[in-house]
């Protein structure tokens, strides 16, 4: 399996003022903003691009229920997730399970850019929140 960084998401408590950061202090260009609704994700996001890699800014819409609400009550503001691009995520899946790791079968998704991600299970990692993701569709 070939694994490559695709990007880090964070999770803050200001979209703006984090806009403002990466675009002003980093350099960074904003390549999209959205909301997504769906249940378990409860977000408005921002994807940078910064010298050739991508962030995700991610900030809850429903302080509730959101996963990055529960984050941010739990860690703070900081890295949320790291994401690998897999090539072929039923191939990744089927590893992962021959391996014993777990996956968060709830987030299992495609979101607006046609990329299918799931999150991994972070018992099994150590703690930290690792996405699994590819792009059939290109």
């Amino acid at each position: 399996m070939d694994y490559k960084l695709d990007h880090i998401g964070i999770a803050v408590r200001n979209l703006e003022d984090s806009i403002y950061f990466y675009k002003t202090i980093l350099g960074g260009s904003l390549i999209d903003r959205y909301k997504s609704d769906a249940k378990g994700v409860e977000s408005e996001i921002a994807i940078l691009e910064i010298g050739g890699n991508r962030t995700e800014l991610l900030a809850p819409t429903n302080n509730t229920t959101s996963p990055i609400a529960r984050f941010l009550k739990q860690k703070g503001k900081g890295v949320h997730h790291i994401a690998y691009h897999v090539g072929d995520l039923d191939k990744a899946l089927d590893d992962l399970k021959n391996k014993d790791i777990r996956v968060l079968e709830d987030s299992l998704r495609t979101n607006k850019h046609g990329r299918r991600l799931i999150y991994l299970n972070p018992a099994d990692t150590d703690g930290t929140i690792i996405e699994y993701c590819d792009y059939p569709n290109q």
